[in-house]
């Protein structure tokens, strides 16, 4: 089938996959495709990747997909005999990816409760939740409350103190508002805060708590993974996002060790420190 596809890549910190050596920005042709028996892979749904590519070890890619094309039966993944190596896009980037992924598949016939159902709260204090597979939840007034409880869900708060959660298989959770609240329990859930003092926390051990925004902390379970940003700004002009200048990112797994579990966590001069509840 000749096609053409956006999807997403991990690879190798060194850029390989499967010993075979990629560079930003080239494209690759191969004469024929097959889902996991030959090379060019990537994976539709951005959290997909994540069970292919460790977040602690790997980097993740957008690419185009093209030219005879090859789906997997489990998951998204997808073999191609053409492929072009995009950007690269960090954790936050495949959450917001992946919650624009099944937002964009939403069946507007559908109920909340139903497959690809969607559910909406544009309100202050709002509350929306979408509990059906594939299912889209957002709260986009301050204080609102969103929820995605089925499989592949897409909870996303973007006002003042929201707060959003994913708890289905590779539920997908987003707040993006100031002194908002991201959660992810589901089995390889990925959950995102890129407020200003957001906190994001991750409920499962294959799951990734993200904090992105200036002040963000994170928190875990054990052996779930965390990722912390370091920011520079006036702390009086916050809430110019566009005036912050990243310093460092680091991702730690909670190990039990060095690492607490259920603790949060955030990045101060390069360095990851506990942080305050």
């Amino acid at each position: 089938m000749m096609e053409k596809i956006t999807s997403y890549k991990g690879f190798k910190q060194d850029m390989t996959c499967s010993d075979f050596q990629y560079k930003e920005g080239e494209s690759y042709e191969e004469p024929s495709a097959k889902a996991c028996e030959r090379e060019f892979h990537a994976c539709e749904y951005p959290l997909d990747c994540l069970g292919y590519y460790s977040p602690n070890e790997s980097v993740y890619h957008v690419v185009e997909q093209s030219g005879e094309i090859s789906r997997h039966s489990d998951d998204t993944k997808v073999a191609s005999t053409k492929i072009k190596i995009g950007a690269e896009i960090n954790i936050a980037g495949l959450v917001k990816a992946a919650i624009e992924y099944t937002m964009k598949r939403v069946n507007p016939e559908a109920k909340a409760d139903e497959r690809q159902g969607a559910s909406s709260a544009t309100g202050y204090y709002g509350a929306s939740s979408a509990t059906g597979n594939y299912g889209a939840s957002s709260a986009t007034g301050d204080y609102g409350a969103s929820s995605a409880t089925g499989d592949y869900g897409a909870s996303s708060a973007t006002g003042y103190k929201g707060a959003s959660s994913a708890t289905g298989y590779k539920g997908a959770s987003s707040a993006t508002g100031d002194y908002g609240a991201s959660s992810a329990t589901g089995n390889c859930g990925a959950s995102s805060a890129t407020g200003y003092k957001g906190a994001s926390s991750a409920g499962d051990p294959e799951s990734v708590a993200v904090a992105w925004g200036y002040h963000g902390k994170a928190k875990g379970v054990l052996g779930a993974y965390l990722v912390l940003a370091d920011w520079e700004g006036d702390e009086d002009d916050y809430w110019h996002q566009n005036l912050w200048q990243l310093k460092g990112a680091k991702m730690v797994r909670v190990d039990g060790e060095i690492i607490k579990p259920d603790t949060y966590y955030t990045m101060k001069n390069g360095e990851v420190v506990e942080a305050e509840e």
